[in-house]
């Protein structure tokens, strides 16, 4: 066997992701071997809110370059500004049933205090309470959209 014959070997199972190959001729043995990869899957972002820079940094678990988000990323924009963010982990609700009106829209003034929303957690229910007196510039989540913590939900100006 020629070394451009392993070679053509080597890219066949490279090519088609083999994990192994064994060639036996003669007293000739060859055995290729691809280590298999390990993929780290993650589900959504986690962000920490970092009031005194007025942003949010999104983590990225098993990724030791995350940071804080810089301004040519549109994300930077949902997490500058006085930002609610979520306490807990769990189900949002913008009213308090179906049927009902939600607490606030963009656009509506709030008082510190106000519930803006509903967090479900365990089958309790956890109102979110603004942090701030102003306008609701942008409600950063919908109903029904299943948050993480420190994930930011209301952007007030």
């Amino acid at each position: 066997m020629e070394i451009n014959d392993i070679i053509r070997l080597m890219q066949a199972v490279k090519e088609n992701d083999l994990t192994s190959f064994r060639l036996e001729e003669g007293d000739v043995k060859l055995s290729i071997k691809k280590e298999k990869e390990i993929l780290t899957v993650s589900t959504a972002p986690v962000y920490q809110t970092l009031p005194e820079a007025g942003m949010c940094q999104q983590l990225d678990k098993g990724n030791e370059s995350a940071g804080v988000m810089t301004k040519g990323t549109n994300d930077v924009e949902l997490c500058t500004g006085n930002v609610v963010a979520s306490p807990l982990v769990g189900t949002f609700y913008n009213a308090s049933s179906p049927e009902a009106e939600p607490f606030v829209k963009a656009g509506d003034q709030v008082k510190k205090g106000q519930i803006l929303g509903i967090i479900e957690a365990m089958k309790l229910m956890n109102e979110i309470e603004c942090e701030y007196d102003g306008v609701v510039e942008t409600v950063l989540v919908s109903n029904e959209d299943v948050v993480e913590y420190g994930q930011p939900l209301f952007r007030i100006r």
